[in-house]
């Protein structure tokens, strides 16, 4: 009872292992705040992107809508082509007409339409499109095992 050793009455607490354990955990936050950020940003673009196609979209369809009502009211626009007008009896027939709106730089609105004399309408096509020139791309460099290419 009497022999008091220094050593046994006082030990001092492990502060190494604690102090890297935190260090890691406040790494580890950080690096996945870094990532909800980048997500969010590009999750806000993306609805941006998608916002915007909407938007030209229905702004060419709105025109669309436009030239089809003037053509059933007999007036032809200059962006309108006469494709075909049929006859019977010598009276004039249904006529088939076809235009462009633009959505955008890449895609336009297709229509293709038949206006009959007596105002009814069938449209054969209203759909997206490519606009651009789509080129095949044929410079692909594969690596054949022998030498990486520079």
């Amino acid at each position: 009872m009497g022999n008091n050793n220094r050593n046994d009455r006082f030990s001092p607490p492990a502060v190494g292992g604690i102090s890297l354990l935190v260090a890691f955990a406040v790494l580890c936050l950080t690096i996945f705040a870094l990532l909800s950020l980048t997500t969010v940003r590009a999750d806000v673009r993306l609805a941006d992107a998608s916002a915007d196609a909407v938007t030209e979209y229905y702004a060419a369809d709105c025109q669309a809508q436009e030239i089809l009502a003037r053509l059933r009211n007999g007036e032809v626009p200059d962006s309108v082509t006469l494709v075909v007008t049929a006859e019977t009896d010598g009276e004039p027939g249904s006529s088939q007409y076809t235009y462009a709106c633009p959505i955008s730089e890449r895609q336009e609105l297709q229509v293709n339409v038949t206006i009959n004399p007596d105002g009814t309408y069938r449209v054969w096509e209203w759909k997206a499109v490519p606009s651009g020139e789509w080129e095949i791309d044929e410079e692909l460099e594969i690596w054949d095992g022998e030498e990486l290419p520079v």
